[in-house]
């Protein structure tokens, strides 16, 4: 069974600049006729300039704080040791980051001290052994209570068809509203964790990545209904060539990606891990594309998965295909945009899409794609599109913890790499929206190109 992050290679290569020579005048005038060309069709597209800023570049992280079974923890992780009893729990501050295990039998509780103004959120990672045998309903429970033992959130994060150990996320909250009569008290609370399927789960300890976070209230009510309809279609994955961008091995080194298609390889039981800025009105599409094999002849059950996480981590959606050996894509559903109200839709899908900020696309090949197609590396293809229009968020009564978790900065953006594909589909873009204009413009500069070349001639 191949374990979920191999030693990976990745190195950058240097291109020689070509030399530089002397141009005849008449290519200098072009060359400026084509540079406002570009501006204008720049201009036309809101928030083009900020993705030309943030070309293509790795950003992983360097903050590792060790890797177990391919899961890098975030360097600033504090280690924690969760109680068998609500007396004993120690506290999660929210803003950080922390390191636990859980065993196979019982429950595990951390505890919260929070107020009656924030939403607050805690996130749970487990990471099984690589060499564990599990179960499709084996995972984790994360539940939030209040001190009196109220139920304010359960949620839980399974291994699913394909059986193939690999990180699980799983997330809990409590929300204040205004309509509830459980959990909205300021004090004490407690976070549970425990494996879902305990006697038939790995008898060995699962390494825990925790998070807390709090969201403050807008200093205005709005809107307190979730939106029922949005633009559902699909558009067509991005064309084009994808660009190398080797993914991540956790949240807290995700590689920082765009708009764009990107490649890497995959190994299987591996996991990539990749973060997108995402603002209030945009739209996340997706899909992950698996290279077909020299041998096509097997079938793995839900052997390339891809979900998409919130900036707290909580699974928005996932979707997950089986493999013949032949090239296999998989895609997310079409998701509404991110926007605030989102919380009040009783669809899971939809309430997880409460606020901007850095989102994660997560893609897993399973373990068991080694039994009939060997060890690879597979290529793997991500093709992501942000549609919809960038807009503005609440107007929070505070600050976040940690700060700025739900917003998306103007430097996220720049720092964004777009890939080629994307800059073409925006060149496209920016053709249809400049429509009559844009193509005045071009006479216009082949009218001056031609006068000058005939007045040098």
């Amino acid at each position: 069974m191949g374990r979920w992050c191999t030693a990976r290679r990745r190195a950058g290569t240097g291109r020689a600049r070509p030399s530089v020579t002397a141009r005849p005048a008449v290519s200098g005038r072009v060359a400026v006729v084509a540079a406002v060309l570009v501006l204008a069709m720049t201009a036309a597209l809101p928030g083009a300039a900020a993705l030309a800023a943030g070309g293509p570049g790795s950003a992983r992280g360097t903050g590792s704080a060790g890797a177990t079974d391919g899961y890098d923890f975030a360097g600033d992780a504090v280690r924690i040791a969760g109680a068998p009893a609500t007396a004993g729990a120690e506290p999660l501050e929210a803003g950080s980051t922390y390191r636990s295990t859980l065993p196979r039998n019982g429950v595990l509780y951390y505890r919260l001290e929070l107020d009656d103004a924030s939403d607050a959120y805690v996130s749970v990672t487990a990471v099984p052994g690589a060499d564990g045998e599990v179960t499709a309903v084996d995972g984790i429970r994360v539940s939030v209570q209040d001190a009196d033992g109220g139920s304010c959130s359960v949620q839980s994060a399974t291994f699913g068809a394909a059986r193939s150990p690999r990180p699980v996320t799983a997330w809990g909250m409590r929300e204040i509203d205004p309509g509830a009569n459980r959990c909205q008290d300021p004090g004490t609370y407690y976070v549970g964790v425990e494996r879902t399927r305990p006697q038939d789960s790995p008898p060995d300890d699962w390494d825990l990545e925790l998070t807390a976070a709090t969201e403050p209230r807008p200093r205005q009510t709005g809107a307190t209904g979730a939106p029922e309809t949005w633009d559902s279609a699909s558009p067509e994955p991005l064309p084009g060539e994808p660009e190398h961008r080797p993914g991540g091995n956790g949240f807290a080194d995700a590689t920082l990606v765009g708009q764009g298609v990107w490649r890497d390889d995959i190994r299987p039981g591996e996991t990539l891990y990749y973060k997108v800025p995402v603002d209030w009105g945009r739209q996340v599409y997706a899909t992950a594309e698996l290279a077909g094999s020299a041998d096509a002849s097997g079938y793995a059950t839900g052997a390339l998965r891809l979900a998409l996480h919130n900036p707290v981590r909580g699974e928005v959606d996932a979707a997950a295909k089986g493999y013949t050996g032949r090239r296999t894509t998989v895609g997310l559903a079409p998701l509404p945009p991110v926007a605030y109200p989102n919380r009040y839709a009783t669809a899971g899908q939809v309430g997880a899409l409460r606020f901007a900020g850095d989102y994660y696309v997560v893609i897993h090949l399973a373990a068991q794609v080694a039994d009939d197609f060997g060890q690879g590396p597979f290529g793997v293809t991500l093709r992501l599109r942000l549609g919809g229009t960038a807009g503005t968020g609440p107007d929070y009564a505070g600050e976040s913890r940690p700060k700025g978790l739900f917003e998306v900065s103007a430097r996220d953006r720049a720092a964004a790499p777009v890939s080629s594909a994307a800059d073409d589909d925006l060149a496209m873009k920016a053709v249809a929206v400049g429509g009559i204009g844009t193509g005045s413009l071009l006479l216009l500069g082949l009218a001056v190109w031609t006068a000058t070349a005939r007045r040098r001639a």
